[in-house]
């Protein structure tokens, strides 16, 4: 493995890591404080957990932090599927540690009602309306992605911050429904620590949908030609 690669590996699962742990941590401390951080400060805690890191990190590995965004930059020839595996196996990897460490940081009681900040469907919430959900979401932040960060006339400079804001309104609009997971890691490392696999594959199907039409839709369309 090239030393580039392992630099790259090492901070694709530390941004999962933060982004589980601080993000699923919020949906974990609301419940420990009976409601006080709330949907907004979810949102926020998810939103600001990704403009970090992909400030930090962004020019070492990409900033994807995410499977369904690994497999958008897949599908547009812009990762090989050689490292686009060792990504999500990173990604995958800093999700389940950053679960462990919410194992033993959160008291007993708000770890299960939570299950570790596991995203679940809505009461009376259809698998199939979930996969749409995630899908819608999970467009909206792989296209900001492709404007920003992917196309040169983007604003690269901001591209934390625009990326972090898009995070934070999809949760706002459909954190209720879905929990606005929008990425399979952030659903994957709670749900094997705590045991919760209700409805898993929704926030597989989802995001890999939603993040393809994305991908395609800036790369056909919105990209720039060649020499232009």
């Amino acid at each position: 493995m090239s030393v580039s690669l392992t630099k790259a590996l090492v901070a694709e699962a530390v941004g999962a890591l933060a982004l589980i742990f601080l993000g699923a941590g919020a949906t974990i401390a609301d419940q420990l404080s009976d409601g006080k951080v709330g949907i907004v400060g979810i949102a926020l805690a998810h939103g600001l957990a990704i403009a970090t890191m992909v400030a930090a990190a962004g020019h070492i590995s990409g900033g994807h932090f995410n499977p369904a965004v690994t497999l958008a930059f897949l599908v547009t020839g812009r990762l090989s599927a050689s490292r686009s595996i060792w990504y999500v196996l990173a990604q995958l990897g800093g999700a389940v540690f950053a679960a462990w460490l919410l194992s033993v940081s959160f008291p007993a009681g708000a770890r299960e009602a939570t299950g570790l900040g596991t995203p679940v469907l809505a009461d009376g919430l259809r698998a199939t309306v979930g996969v749409l959900v995630e899908a819608v979401l999970t467009f909206f932040l792989v296209f900001v992605i492709f404007g920003v960060a992917v196309d040169a006339r983007g604003q690269r400079a901001t591209a934390g911050l625009a990326i972090g804001l898009v995070i934070a309104m999809d949760i706002l609009a459909g954190g209720v429904l879905t929990g606005g997971a929008m990425n399979p890691a952030r659903a994957f490392g709670p749900a094997l620590v705590a045991g919760r696999w209700a409805n898993h594959l929704v926030w597989w199907i989802g995001p890999a949908l939603g993040a393809v039409a994305a991908a395609w839709t800036y790369q056909w369309l919105l990209h720039p030609e060649p020499g232009r």
